[in-house]
């Protein structure tokens, strides 16, 4: 069992050179409750909301244990919400984590329920918040992207909550591995589990499985 060491939301919206001209890239962490409904953290928000934020990308989960490994190689710190994460957690396996895979977060009837649906594909935007060369490419190949969660029941969530995995799916594709990758076999294996209806895939993940199927 993990623990979510971070609750992060915007702290404020920043110019940006992207098409939309603004980012709410800026996550830090806030003290107390904070609730969580189909659509995210309360208070929290998304500019380009035709890449990011929706049902299927409610919250974004990074690992302390990745941030770790990043801070050593960049020789910088990495706090939590830099790159942009609702969630950031200790303990908890979120890039060896199966499209799928669900966790409670918090005790109680008020618990906080998640699925993974996908990993965190890094963008232009991204690159120039965090200005290392080849960032984008890095970070793809790094095997540690973070995962998007969906909220399968809503909940209030603090830092210093326990994150327990309820459901792992069983078919081995976890979100490092398949952003990494992109493996044919595993896209395969990923479209029949959803056909069998044993995983209800989030059309952007099932948008690149199909033509990576094919290979």
């Amino acid at each position: 069992m993990g623990t979510l060491t971070a609750v992060c939301r915007v702290h404020q919206l920043l110019p940006d050179e992207g098409s939309v001209g603004v980012t709410a890239i800026d996550k830090r962490p806030v003290v107390g409750p904070v609730r969580v409904k189909a659509l995210g953290a309360y208070g929290d928000v998304q500019t380009d909301r035709e890449h990011h934020g929706g049902r299927d990308k409610a919250l974004y989960a990074y690992a302390q244990e990745a941030a770790d490994r990043w801070a050593a190689e960049l020789a910088r710190e990495v706090p939590p919400g830099l790159f942009g994460e609702n969630l950031r957690t200790s303990g908890v396996d979120v890039d060896g984590a199966e499209i799928g895979e669900r966790w409670r977060i918090g005790t109680g009837e008020d618990a906080l329920e998640v699925e993974v649906t996908m990993p965190r594909t890094p963008c232009a935007t991204f690159a120039r918040r965090l200005g290392e060369e080849r960032w984008v490419k890095r970070f793809t190949r790094s095997g540690v992207p973070g995962a998007y969660l969906r909220v399968v029941r809503p909940g209030t969530i603090s830092a210093g909550d326990a994150v327990e995995v309820l459901l792992r799916p069983g078919h081995g594709v976890g979100v490092g591995r398949w952003l990494a990758d992109a493996d044919p076999a595993d896209a395969r294996t990923l479209l029949a589990c959803a056909a069998d209806g044993g995983l209800d895939l989030a059309p952007d993940l099932r948008e690149a499985l199909l033509p990576a199927s094919r290979r």
